[in-house]
């Protein structure tokens, strides 16, 4: 595996500047496979290394640069092409905010569609037409036809929207439900334990409550819940 392949994923990963040591740490095992074995030469293969990528990057032909910043490296895009970018975020759609009651229904349409209101009430426990709305203003569900029994109640699968938000190719590239959860849980365990009591309440009220499912990584941190149930 190349070593300069590596320097350049962890700092594109890191959300704050990643320092020579801590890469060094991290990508050590490549190094000594490579043959290098003392820490000082293992360092320094490391710096140079990071001097080329630094140094590729700081051509005409890339918008993003490397940047020494509080000690540790990061990437970010160059002073020149700040107005473009500038222009674009500007031409962005701010984050969809979800309760965690609707993510939970959102999450059993896109594993179960295309289902129905009463189908939805089964698995969740709670009454979901609340939240139905929300999603439907949302752009995230949409109907699918009705479904051939008494009563034909309407059927609703995702949309492209909730595709695109989610980072996703089609529906099934969504991870299994237990991941699902697994990244919900940990995206969200900070927000639940301050609003426990919140989500109580939640739990009587039209919408109900509990721990939602969410999609990949990229996902989960786009639809934050903030909004109030019910």
């Amino acid at each position: 595996m190349s070593l300069k392949a590596q320097l350049e994923a962890l700092i594109y990963a890191t959300e704050t500047p990643i320092t020579l040591e801590q890469m060094t740490v991290l990508v050590k095992e490549t190094i000594v496979a490579a043959g290098l074995s003392d820490d000082a030469e293992i360092k320094s293969r490391v710096r140079s290394c990071l001097e080329e990528l630094v140094g590729e990057y700081g051509g005409p032909d890339h918008g993003i640069e490397i940047r020494q910043v509080a000690g540790g490296y990061r990437m970010s895009t160059k002073p020149e092409q700040h107005e473009v970018v500038r222009c674009f975020a500007k031409s962005l759609k701010p984050p969809i905010r979800l309760s965690l009651p609707a993510l939970e229904t959102l999450a059993v349409i896109a594993y179960k569609q295309p289902v129905t209101v009463p189908e939805i009430n089964d698995i969740r426990g709670v009454d979901s037409g609340g939240v139905i709305g929300t999603l439907l203003d949302r752009k995230l569900i949409t109907t699918a036809g009705r479904k051939q029994v008494i009563g034909r109640p309407i059927l609703y699968k995702t949309t492209k929207e909730f595709l695109m938000r989610f980072g996703l190719k089609d529906v099934n590239e969504l991870p299994s439900m237990e991941e699902f959860e697994k990244l919900v849980a940990e995206s969200f365990q900070a927000e639940l334990i301050p609003a426990a009591s919140a989500v109580a309440e939640s739990s009587s009220a039209p919408e109900g409550a509990g721990a939602s499912p969410s999609g990949p990584e990229a996902a989960a941190e786009n639809m934050q819940t903030t909004e109030k149930a019910g």
